[in-house]
């Protein structure tokens, strides 16, 4: 979330930033909720100050014969005007945190205004593939290889669902083993997460209140539970509500997961196969740093998922977000998008964020310096990579015009030395 005070120091500044994200607020209205508040708070503390001066009086007032009557008539019309005050306090405390939690992380001032139709591509590896045949598509090509099953996997499962099989099931696993490989040569710690959450872990992570009817809610749960959407949700609540040491940071974990995401479910028709899908495989990296290290982590997170593309030999680009299209929680975001040659588009396999404060706030998540100071973490994610549009990239840009496809080099060693997918004949 972000912090109250700033809000208030920089009320032009957060209305500007929020405009540029395609939010509206009323930070005005919130503002003068929060200095009503102060004013009530400040006199329920002056009453309390009447009603203690008062009630030490009373002995004194015995001692020399006095009557304590109007004493004790004064402290219970305080007493009583601060009962009516306090439950003030609760709506108005209710009604800030419900506008402040809602609240979007405020973009990077380098950040271009608006939605991805201001998107940038700042790098591109390799030339488009130019292919001397006509191509076919990742699912045409799954499907006369053998390595998806689509209609099978709608009848188990239903629209959006398919099986890997065999080889295909091979790949999939193929690509996992090598982001995972990758990351513990990089030194990053591997965490095998929880698939259902609590409300709490949510929060945190920036997804609730607003965007609760995005995740699989298991509604029978009692307390409230949700199926993993990905695997940042419970990474980035490891240390939720612990205060670490400066010398404990940074921290680089990465956990592989099944992801399962309800916004699958509005299907164009550029997404056939396995582009959109309910549930996909997912690597992902999430970092805590220092509040003053979070851009060398961002830095470091996008070359990592870079350097996994340019090791798969594929055509891809990365692309800097507008403001309007980083996701609610994040302050930054590079995509990297693969290119599918049989829609002529590019489509996101990897998006690198920096959330800066804004979950560790929300899950009071903070580090003490060598002088005591606390501090709040910054928090970092990236996938590292998802694998439901590698896989159709690597079919049809390796794809060959026999109808087989080249199976990357690095991915063939755990592919058993395969090293070319064959046409089921």
């Amino acid at each position: 979330m972000i912090d109250i005070n700033y809000i208030l120091e920089n009320k032009e500044y957060v209305k500007e930033a929020l405009k540029k994200k395609l939010y509206e607020a009323d930070i005005d209205g919130l503002c003068s909720l929060v200095n009503e508040k102060r004013n009530l708070q400040r006199k329920v503390e002056e009453n309390q100050a009447k009603q203690n001066k008062l009630s030490k009086s009373v002995p004194m007032v015995k001692k020399e014969g006095g009557d304590v009557a109007s004493i004790f008539a004064s402290v219970k019309e305080l007493a009583n005007e601060n009962k009516i005050a306090e439950e003030k306090l609760k709506t108005l405390t209710d009604q800030i945190n419900s506008i402040v939690n809602a609240l979007p992380n405020l973009p990077d001032p380098d950040l271009l205004p608006g939605g991805k139709e201001n998107n940038v591509p700042i790098y591109y590896n390799l030339e488009k593939p130019d292919f001397k045949f006509p191509i076919k598509s990742h699912v045409d090509l799954a499907e006369s290889i053998g390595l998806i099953d689509y209609e099978r996997g709608a009848k188990v499962g239903g629209h959006g669902e398919w099986f890997y099989t065999n080889l295909g099931a091979r790949l999939e696993w193929a690509l996992l083993n090598y982001f995972i490989e990758t990351h513990i040569n990089d030194g990053f710690e591997m965490m095998l997460v929880p698939h259902l959450l609590n409300y709490e872990s949510g929060f945190t992570a920036g997804q609730f209140p607003k965007f609760e009817e995005d995740v699989f809610v298991l509604k029978d749960m009692e307390p409230f539970k949700f199926l993993l959407p990905t695997a940042e949700t419970a990474l980035v609540n490891y240390y939720r509500n612990e205060i670490l040491s400066e010398d404990q940071l940074p921290k680089k974990f990465f956990a592989y997961s099944p992801c399962y995401r309800k916004e699958a479910g509005a299907y164009r028709s550029e997404e056939r196969g396995m582009i959109r899908g309910y549930q996909f495989n997912k690597v992902e990296m999430v970092e805590y740093t220092k509040d003053n290290e979070s851009d060398i982590a961002f830095e470091e997170l996008v070359n990592k998922a870079r350097t996994l593309m340019e090791g798969l030999g594929l055509h891809f680009r990365i692309s800097k977000l507008a403001a309007g299209d980083c996701s609610h929680s994040m302050a930054r975001t590079y995509d990297i998008e693969v290119y599918l040659p049989s829609l002529g588009i590019y489509k996101e396999v990897s998006s690198v964020s920096n959330a800066r404060d804004y979950q560790a706030r929300r899950g009071k998540m903070r580090y003490k310096d060598k002088d005591g100071k606390m501090h709040f973490m910054h928090t970092l994610n990236g996938s590292g990579l998802a694998t439901s549009r590698v896989f159709p990239a690597i079919l049809e840009q390796y794809q060959q015009e026999d109808g087989s496809v080249l199976v990357p080099e690095v991915l063939q060693k755990y592919m058993g030395g395969i090293k070319v997918l064959k046409p089921i004949k």
